[in-house]
């Protein structure tokens, strides 16, 4: 079995992608009170390393990581492995 049990998000950080549940799009308002209710529960966990956000992972722990990568990349190396695996 070739998976990795992490996804790599950008600047050497990882989410594990048996606790992921959604890649979205850092734009739109929705989006943004998504990450600002997260900041006030203190459930954000910011691994941009101050650059531009372009997505936002959801986890089930419920917190919302954000990372610098396109979610249309992040999807795709998801999808990749597990093309491969199969």
């Amino acid at each position: 079995m070739n998976e990795t049990p992490f996804l790599p998000i950008g600047f050497g950080n990882a989410v594990s992608k048996a606790r992921l549940i959604a890649v979205i799009g850092a734009e739109g308002a929705p989006v943004r009170r998504l990450i600002q209710d997260a900041r006030e529960r203190g459930t954000l966990i910011d691994a941009t390393s101050g650059k531009r956000t372009r997505s936002v992972l959801i986890m089930d722990s419920d917190h919302i990581v954000l990372s610098t990568i396109e979610p249309e990349e992040l999807t795709s190396e998801i999808n990749s492995e597990e093309v491969s695996d199969g």
